[in-house]
């Protein structure tokens, strides 16, 4: 079984994404082991990109500071090296088709494969057009994260029967980024992907609060959070981790039900 759907599979799982090398990668390490140590069932680190299209403001900054820090692939590959001398728990990367395809597609996912990266997730790479990267993260057993979306429609189907991990659901239309309410029909959705695999399926974009954590998680398998941390990170800077901390055990407390 996939290392990922095994660790999410049984409950409801909370799952931050966190920019790496924002402020920088000494503190992305320590915001890591304290999400972790305060309830995160998964990790997903993001691999900043200078065009981040499915991300809104929040994540775009935090993508031009880390790139403005000097942070590279090959030090992000460090990171996890480090990370996985104490880090057990599925960690993906978060990126773009053009990061992983400049760098080499075979490299860079056996690469994942040595440090001990789970999946990947490529928010800007077609369904029809996952040929490309698969047969690499089949070899090399790194799970090709699927994204459902509410314009997928009739596609949902098709994208559950294949998708390997989890399949991340996007709550709502535009990029990510807080929203004070999701009012999309995710459970007609959740529904369709059910019939079709079994494999657990996370909510994300838009979720900010436990509140809304909750609601998405009664929904499905988890709550994927991501601007809501990096507004955190941007505020409180090398300060953050335990800030990090608090609102991960806030966020996994509130999906114990």
């Amino acid at each position: 079984m996939s290392k990922i759907k095994e660790a999410i599979a049984n409950h409801k799982a909370f799952i931050p994404f966190i920019t790496c090398g924002d402020p920088n990668l000494a503190t992305t390490k320590e915001i890591v082991k304290e999400a972790v140590k305060n309830g995160a069932d998964l990790i997903e680190l993001g691999i900043p990109f200078s065009d981040p299209t499915a991300e809104g403001p929040v994540i775009q900054g935090a993508n031009l500071r880390a790139l403005t820090n000097g942070v590279t692939t090959d030090r992000i590959f460090d990171l996890v090296r480090e990370l996985r001398l104490e880090i057990t728990i599925p960690m993906v990367f978060m990126t773009y088709a053009n990061v992983v395809f400049s760098y080499g597609a075979e490299k860079f996912i056996s690469t994942c494969r040595e440090i001990g990266i789970d999946g990947l997730i490529l928010p800007d790479l077609p369904f029809e057009e996952k040929e490309e990267f698969l047969p690499f993260c089949e070899k090399y057993d790194v799970d090709l994260i699927s994204l459902i979306a509410p314009t997928s429609e009739n596609r949902i189907a098709m994208i559950a029967k294949e998708a390997k991990g989890f399949i991340y659901l996007v709550s709502s239309l535009g990029v990510t980024g807080t929203r004070s309410e999701i009012t999309t029909d995710l459970g007609s959705i959740v529904s369709v992907i059910r019939a079709n695999t079994d494999v657990p399926v996370a909510i994300g974009f838009g979720i900010s609060n436990p509140e809304q954590a909750k609601k998405m998680a009664a929904l499905s398998d988890g709550a994927i959070v991501g601007s809501a941390i990096i507004k955190i990170m941007e505020k409180y800077g090398t300060d953050s981790p335990a800030y990090v901390g608090e609102f991960v055990k806030s966020m996994k407390d509130a999906l114990l039900f």
